[in-house]
């Protein structure tokens, strides 16, 4: 991925089952490849199709995005990642 890195966080559509496979699209993102999975979801990297741009995608799960304290959770990893300005952070820009 090209630097900066930019960090998208989505919460799961309830008709996508996971995990995401190569060329599926999530709205303007289309999927290339999985980066990892952690205790809030899974990462991939995809492509912003409208900015025409890599992102890496965060994914919060179906079973957590119906959980208030995990989506909760979820917001405030967001906010705090929008907060910070360094250039070896990423940016949240959804």
């Amino acid at each position: 991925m090209h630097n900066p890195v930019f960090y998208e966080s989505l919460s799961y559509n309830t008709r996508i089952s996971m995990p995401l496979t190569p060329g599926i699209r999530m709205g303007s993102y289309e999927i290339l490849a999985p980066l990892g999975a952690g205790g809030m979801g899974e990462v991939y990297r995809a492509k912003d199709s409208k900015l025409k741009r890599e992102v890496a995608l965060k994914v919060l799960p179906e079973a957590f995005a119906r959980d208030s304290e995990r989506v909760a959770r979820f917001q405030r990893e967001a906010e705090v990642l929008a907060s910070l300005n360094y250039p070896n952070i990423a940016t949240i820009h959804s």
